[in-house]
């Protein structure tokens, strides 16, 4: 169980941005996050004033995975605030760096399909 890098067989590293690679998780039973009413994610993850997302709005829902997906640096990040059959679901829909796709379409055949 855990996150691993964005890091491939054959050593190319799939960025989250310049200099980072994205976190992706080795399994996406273990995203368990919340899936209904609001959340407030910490600071680190989105730094504006009002930090917090209605996940029973579809765009805040998509705005909030897109940010989450991109800023994680740590498994539990992403165990604690996405959960895997949502993002399943809303793969195809997120606006994400292309490296953090590749990272987690190369891990996850299942986002590849949906995709």
């Amino acid at each position: 169980m855990g996150a691993v890098t964005g890091q491939q067989p054959g050593g190319a590293v799939h960025a989250a941005r310049p200099g980072r690679a994205a976190r992706v998780i080795g399994d996406l039973a273990e995203l368990r996050g919340p899936v209904r009413g609001a959340v407030e994610l910490p600071v680190r993850l989105f730094w504006a004033p009002d930090r917090t997302f209605d996940l029973d709005d579809p765009v805040e829902l998509r705005w909030m995975y897109e940010n989450v997906l991109r800023e994680a640096i740590r498994g539990d990040e992403l165990r604690r605030w996405l959960d895997g059959n949502t993002l399943v679901r809303l793969w195809p829909t997120l606006n994400l760096p292309r490296g953090v796709r590749r990272a987690w379409e190369s891990r996850h055949a299942q986002l590849r399909r949906a995709t």
